[in-house]
């Protein structure tokens, strides 16, 4: 049975080119992962925020240049495109911005963020999000990007709210985190906006 609408975005429009790097333009980078990022990712990972708001902990830093490895491979298969953000000037890492659940032929994927302990409160998060919605919308041609969080999750939800993401409801009992199910935000932007 044929289709009534064509794809948004064909197979290959991540694919078929290198993950690119993204500028902020205020200082921070979005660059392709590397092998060499693995010990800073372990030490973030060691933060019990991120224990609070994510459902992985890292055991090793082999364990980390695993995931590293499988995050260029995603780029790859379009499945997911992640982005350490990173300090212009040093290539040091203060968070990561990534693209996840991508459906080409849709034209939507979630965004997803975590700042590093140190760059807390330095509006990465926020920049990374922004510099990452302005690619895949524009320049790339997704429809729509959405971002979830914890409710409970307050310096989240302000992060995307100052990226331009509406917030759109409340998913209820929607994800489960070490300490039990969590309701969820559901916040979008859709090109144009």
């Amino acid at each position: 049975m044929p289709y009534l609408t064509s794809a948004v975005l064909p197979p290959g429009t991540l694919a078929q080119h290198p993950q690119p790097t993204l500028p902020t333009g205020d200082g921070l980078l979005l660059r392709p992962w590397t092998a060499e990022d693995a010990p800073a990712v372990y030490e973030a990972f060691q933060d019990p925020v991120m224990h609070q708001w994510h459902i992985r902990a890292a055991d090793s830093e082999d364990e980390v240049r695993g995931w590293i490895d499988e995050w260029q491979q995603e780029w790859r298969r379009e499945q997911k495109a992640q982005w350490a953000v990173v300090d212009a000037d040093t290539d040091r890492l203060m968070g990561r911005v990534a693209l996840r659940c991508i459906l080409l032929d849709e034209g939507t994927a979630e965004v997803a963020y975590w700042t590093v302990a140190a760059a807390r409160g330095q509006g990465v998060a926020t920049r990374g999000a922004n510099a990452l919605g302005r690619w895949a919308l524009d320049e790339i041609g997704f429809h729509r990007l959405e971002l979830m969080h914890a409710l409970r999750n307050v310096a989240s939800c302000r992060v995307a709210a100052r990226s331009g993401f509406a917030l759109e409801g409340t998913k209820r009992s929607a994800v489960l985190h070490a300490d039990g199910w969590h309701d969820m935000h559901l916040h979008a932007r859709v090109r144009g906006d």
